[in-house]
C-alpha cells in the first residue's frame, strides 16, 4: 500500500506551525522538511493527530509527540513501530 501525503490546506498549515515550533526547539538535529514530511506522514498513515492541540500543548507534551514520531515512525510503511501512541492521536491512537 502506497503512503499518502495529500493533507488538507488546514492540516497542512497546522503542521507548518508544528514544524516550526520543532526547529525552534534546542538539540533538533533533523530539518524542518523531514519533520513535517514525518508529522504529515504519521497524520494520514498511522494515526489522525489532533493538530491543532499539539501545536498549542506545553512543551513537555508537544516534545513527547514529536520525538515518539520521530523516532518509532517506519518511513517506509507509514506506520508507527512499537508500542508508542502520540498523546495527541484523535479517539485514543490507531
Amino acid at each position: 500500500m502506497a503512503i499518502k501525503w495529500n493533507v488538507s490546506a488546514k492540516d497542512a498549515a497546522l503542521i507548518k506551525k508544528i514544524t516550526d515550533r520543532a526547529v525552534k526547539m534546542s538539540g533538533m538535529q533533523r530539518g524542518g522538511l523531514d519533520i513535517q514530511m514525518d508529522i504529515t506522514c504519521c497524520h494520514l498513515n498511522a494515526v489522525r493527530l489532533r493538530l491543532e492541540d499539539w501545536l498549542y500543548a506545553n512543551d513537555f507534551n508537544f516534545e513527547h509527540d514529536l520525538y515518539g514520531i520521530l523516532n518509532c515512525l517506519n518511513r517506509r510503511t507509514g506506520k508507527i513501530k512499537g508500542e508508542f501512541i502520540p498523546r495527541f492521536a484523535k479517539h485514543g491512537g490507531r
